[in-house]
């Protein structure tokens, strides 16, 4: 099992409008494509202002793939990713950690 962290940093003022579109629609989706969400953030304190964190629960790299690629081909995404960057891009970058548990840490 392992963990990936994501991290979304915006284009300038559209941290409103990612938050946005995972809020509602790709959390749900998420669930729906077999992802396991643990938890998704901003920056309180530190960082940057304009990020969206996220953070996902794999059991194999062979499931991230098919639950990726079922993602991507789903219609319903294209459609709603399409209709959020009507007025542009709302997403800069993204950075993509893949953790392995410690064999001390309690999130294992």
């Amino acid at each position: 099992m392992f963990y990936e962290l994501r991290t979304y940093t915006a284009m300038p003022g559209k941290l409103p409008n990612i938050v946005a579109r995972f809020r509602d629609f790709t959390s749900a989706a998420f669930t729906r494509h077999g992802y396991h969400i643990i938890g998704f953030w901003t920056n309180h304190i530190g960082g940057s202002n304009q990020e969206l964190i996220y953070m996902l629960q794999w059991e194999s790299y062979e499931e991230r793939i098919k639950c990726f690629a079922s993602f991507r081909s789903d219609p319903e995404r294209t459609k709603f990713f399409a209709e959020s960057e009507k007025d542009g891009p709302i997403v800069a970058s993204v950075n993509n950690v893949m953790l392995e548990a410690t064999d001390f840490s309690p999130l294992k």
